[in-house]
């Protein structure tokens, strides 16, 4: 791996997005011109940011910088985590492709080659899976998306 190459992967979670940056360094995590212990001060957001670099045992590996916006703590958390694990994704394509032939490759022989130890690391613990669910919006003569009025026999 060259040391000018950046990875770059796209989280999103619930309103939050992040645009995710990996270089070769020693492990520093800046979100927003912050460290991550500045950015979340709760351990479980700190957590799952740190979960894809856990499972691919790559936590000293990268410097990782990362800009999020929308959402609240939980959904950026959960956009950075997505993120993280698309550039782990794009880090693994590159090198397979950059050790291997530097021909053009077929749309068939790159799908097989994402398939690597990083991938299926990922994969199987649901990181790459980007989740869908959105806050439903509020009805009209609704309180709520679907709470409707208390019932009132007289």
């Amino acid at each position: 791996m060259a040391a000018d190459n950046i990875y770059y992967g796209t989280g999103r979670r619930k309103s939050s997005a992040a645009r995710v940056f990996l270089k070769s360094g020693k492990g520093s995590i800046v979100i927003n011109d912050r460290t991550l212990e500045e950015y979340f001060g709760r351990e479980t957001a700190r957590m799952i940011v740190m979960q894809p670099l856990q499972v691919t045992d790559m936590q000293s590996k990268f410097d990782i910088s990362i800009t999020v916006t929308g959402g609240g703590i939980s959904g950026q958390a959960g956009a950075i985590r997505h993120g993280i694990s698309r550039a782990l994704l794009a880090y693994e394509l590159n090198d397979k492709v950059t050790k291997g032939k530097k021909a053009k490759l077929s749309d068939a022989e790159e799908g097989a080659m994402v398939a690597g130890p990083i991938k299926q690391a990922l994969r199987s613990a649901g990181y790459l899976t980007r989740d869908a669910r959105e806050v439903e919006r509020k009805k009209v003569g609704r309180h709520k998306a679907r709470k409707g009025t208390q019932y009132s026999k007289r």
